[in-house]
């Protein structure tokens, strides 16, 4: 659905670009965790695309949420030196970011199905 496409592929690019953020120094913010934070912005995306689409079927649910978690999975491995710390504003921002054009993704492959 989203993880093999093509647009998927290029977000990754964008955040490998993006990745030195993650290694550069910078006053970390918040009580949360980047694993803390992947995990939540993930899922409250993925309730907005649920909550927009009310007569989604149930399978394509449960192969959003499986593409889900196979995204925080990406995610987790790319950043697994800093997975545990807290971000930085810099982090959060290239996090909302991102998940946030991983939503267009699912937005637009869940207008095709629906």
């Amino acid at each position: 659905m989203v993880v093999e496409s093509d647009g998927y592929a290029a977000l990754i690019e964008f955040f490998v670009d993006n990745l030195g953020q993650f290694s550069a120094p910078g006053d970390k913010v918040g009580s949360e965790t980047i694993d803390d934070l992947v995990h939540e912005l993930v899922a409250s995306q993925i309730m907005a695309i649920c909550d927009q689409n009310k007569e989604m079927p149930q399978a394509l649910r449960f192969e959003i949420m499986r593409e889900a978690d196979k995204i925080v999975a990406d995610l987790e491995e790319i950043l697994s030196s800093v997975w545990h710390q807290k971000p930085t504003y810099t982090q959060i921002n290239i996090l909302e970011e991102y998940i946030g054009l991983v939503k267009n993704l699912f937005d637009a492959a869940v207008s095709e199905f629906v």
